[in-house]
């Protein structure tokens, strides 16, 4: 393989090659998780294609195939397993340049991978008074074809669920990474093949997403006697139907105090918070929510006037401001399933203390008010780590695991035969992101049978790149 005779047949296109800048493009959030930092920091492309429209994206993806490069998409880089580096070297293609509105009407919008969310959301607000249905913490720097490809939800799935919610997707263009490469429209039950696939089976080009009501949105942080409290509050928001809402967070005692900076003399001294967005008109709807669960409210304001919005304290942001003070501490990806999600939360508090400190994001789930946990974990060794993950485990609070960078070890958990027969037709080499769908490499996989590299914990387990030569 070469990749100067891809660049070669492509020199029509904008190429970056300079290895600090094709470093700086190949890499993402990875390094909030220590495991992932080890075994991936070492990974970088040898070039990056940065073409500006479909056209230019086909001509790179047929002369990938002709000199067998592997090729991994890219949008804004704002993943945090991985989703968007590049195991086996080769090509980043980075898809910022398709950043084009295509049409919007009531209700929906049609527009190419690498929009902006922030950008897109300001068109459809001023041409429709629509808006996302929901977004990632990272709404203000994150791409729409990355949050699709590597995403799964975020502020507004307390109302709307997952991506893969029937109806929150309504169609996919997606490349085919073939000699001779397809245009296919994904719809209906098919758009599952390509979502939250991580590009590992086709770019997307296109994405045509619903609308919700573009409301005046109004941050409000909360405090609460302790956490159960504060998560008692955000169930119930979350089950109001008749209020507008966008989000509902809650961090235990300490956490606010400690890693949110503009709001760490606002929130009491051993008090839970949480963190809500509401729309103007139901605002005066959460008081008597309030005083239900003991709790206070300690600042309330626009979301488009605040220096920094709330929900960049929340989701994978609760985070990123833990690390800002504490580069030591890392994170899990838990759900706490319903009708005992209180129960659990409890349990492994109890079990774990400081150790790991609870953050909670309420969403729905089938309809289901249900809540995932994005603790902070004091990290200690990898085999504490995967000592947390059993016990969460044992106790029937699954572990999406952040800190492996594969599709089924990450958000799934199983295979995903759909995506797994659409890459067999779409990318019949394997050229696609290769390294990140384990049932690719091997397709008898499962949870239970960990093998190499997919158990990210293994004592022994090399860095990526000496397992994928």
């Amino acid at each position: 393989m070469t990749v100067q005779a891809v660049m070669a047949e492509t020199s029509a296109i904008e190429w970056i090659t300079d290895p600090a800048l094709v470093r700086q493009r190949s890499r993402d959030f990875f390094w909030y998780s220590p495991v992932l930092k080890r075994q991936l920091n070492g990974v970088t492309a040898e070039a990056v294609a940065c073409p500006k429209d479909e056209a230019e994206v086909i001509a790179v993806m047929a002369a990938c195939v002709k000199h067998q490069v592997p090729l991994t998409p890219r949008g804004a880089g704002t993943g945090n397993y991985g989703q968007a580096m590049p195991l086996k070297g080769g090509v980043v293609l980075d898809l910022m340049g398709l950043n084009r509105v295509v049409w919007v009407k009531p209700g929906v919008v049609r527009a190419q991978a690498g929009i902006k969310l922030i950008e897109l959301d300001a068109i459809t607000r001023k041409e429709v008074r629509g808006e996302l249905r929901f977004h990632p913490s990272t709404k203000r720097t994150a791409s729409l074809g990355g949050f699709i490809a590597g995403g799964s939800s975020g502020i507004g799935s307390c109302t709307y669920g997952k991506l893969r919610e029937a109806g929150n997707i309504l169609g996919l263009r997606v490349i085919t990474m073939e000699a001779t490469p397809r245009v296919l429209e994904l719809r209906g039950a098919e758009i599952d093949k390509a979502n939250h696939a991580y590009g590992t089976n086709g770019i997307i080009t296109e994405l045509e997403m619903p609308l919700a009501p573009a409301w005046d949105w109004i941050d409000v942080l909360a405090e609460f006697p302790d956490t159960i409290a504060a998560a008692r509050f955000s169930e119930a928001l979350v089950a109001s139907d008749g209020i507008a809402k966008k989000m509902a967070g809650v961090v235990a005692p300490g956490v606010a105090q400690s890693y949110f900076k503009p709001f760490m003399q606002l929130v009491a001294p051993g008090k839970a918070a949480a963190l809500v967005m509401v729309a103007e008109p139901f605002l005066d709807l959460l008081a008597p929510l309030l005083e239900r669960f003991g709790g206070r409210q300690v600042y309330s304001v626009p979301t488009e006037q605040a220096e920094t919005p709330l929900y960049e304290f929340t989701w994978n942001h609760t985070t990123l401001q833990a690390l800002k003070v504490d580069r030591s501490l890392t994170y899990l990806q838990t759900l706490f399933p319903a009708p005992h999600h209180f129960e659990l939360v409890a349990k492994m508090d109890a079990l774990f203390g400081d150790e790991v400190m609870q953050h909670l994001e309420f969403v729905r789930l089938g309809g289901v008010v249900s809540c995932f946990g994005l603790q902070l974990v004091r990290y200690t060794t990898e085999e504490r780590l995967r000592e947390i993950i059993r016990i969460h485990e044992d106790a029937g609070a699954p572990i999406f695991n952040p800190h492996a960078f594969t599709l089924e070890e990450g958000g799934m958990k199983r295979i995903d035969s759909e995506q797994l027969d659409f890459k067999r037709v779409a990318d019949p080499h394997g050229l696609l992101n290769p390294g990140k769908m384990i049932a690719w490499d091997d397709p008898d996989w499962t949870p239970e049978r960990k093998r190499g590299f997919y158990l990210y914990g293994q004592a022994d387990a090399p860095a990526v790149e000496e397992v994928l030569e």
